[in-house]
């Protein structure tokens, strides 16, 4: 009997806001449109909410990828999302101070019909995790 190495699939974490992202993520689901059931998605008021150590946390702890799905500068609390892009940049650089690859968290907008979009940053996510996962194999 032979032993096989199965990986469990990664695990996507998705900080959708509410006014956009998750509404996008909504509308995906409503038009039955499938993604990896591996991805767990978080409905937020704000993304910016999150203080730097959450990010690097999950990632330590058993998440694999991280998006920030925002509605960009049309994001309804004003600066937010300057601030939540700063943030971002500086947690950015600490993963590659800690030995994660940068692109294990990403930052895009993605509006409350954008289910191709949505489709695309979580597939390509996953894709990617995938991938870094056979080449640690």
């Amino acid at each position: 009997m032979s032993e096989t190495n199965l990986k469990a699939p990664p695990k996507i974490l998705i900080l959708a806001t509410s006014s956009c992202g998750y509404t996008g993520a909504d509308a995906t689901g409503q038009a039955h449109l499938s993604y990896p059931p591996n991805t767990y998605i978080i409905d937020v008021p704000s993304p910016c909410v999150f203080p730097e150590n959450f990010y690097y946390r999950c990632l330590e702890r058993g998440i694999d990828g991280i998006i920030v799905m925002s509605c960009g500068v049309e994001c309804p609390f004003e600066g937010a999302y300057e601030r939540l892009a700063a943030k971002l940049d500086r947690v950015s650089l600490g993963l590659k101070k800690r030995g994660i690859k940068q692109g294990r968290l990403k930052l895009c907008s993605v509006c409350t019909v954008c289910t191709k979009a949505f489709l695309k940053e979580v597939n390509e996510m996953n894709d990617l995790l995938i991938k870094e996962q056979e080449e640690s194999s």
